[in-house]
């Protein structure tokens, strides 16, 4: 009987760990989807972080041209580090691995012509 409900349990948690995979994979979008909320959240304030809004301070570029001023492709790896900018009023930012590349990815998404 004691068997009888171990294996019962160990293939729910096989269901159940097998569907939030299947869910993750089949949402392509949800790290861009995870980009667009940080950049709002931490750098919205500052920066226009959609494709066509203004950003609330003079000084800050638009995330929608990010790509022309540094380098998409090691941008992951500054915000790991603790992203830093020679502009006085720019905080510090350190994210975690998947959040970097979540942003990144939103970026990329956003970049105009």
């Amino acid at each position: 009987m004691r068997q009888m409900t171990t294996m019962r349990f160990a293939l729910a948690v096989l269901l159940i760990t097998g569907s939030t995979g299947l869910s993750l994979a089949a949402d392509p979008d949800a790290p861009r989807e995870r980009g667009r909320a940080l950049a709002e959240e931490h750098c919205g304030g500052c920066h226009a972080v959609g494709r066509a809004d203004q950003s609330p301070h003079p000084g800050a570029p638009p995330f929608r041209m990010l790509d022309r001023r540094l380098d998409l492709d090691t941008f992951a790896e500054r915000l790991r580090n603790g992203l830093t900018s020679g502009h006085p009023d720019m905080p510090t930012f350190r994210f975690t691995r998947q959040d970097a590349r979540a942003l990144v990815a939103y970026l990329r998404f956003i970049q105009g012509p």
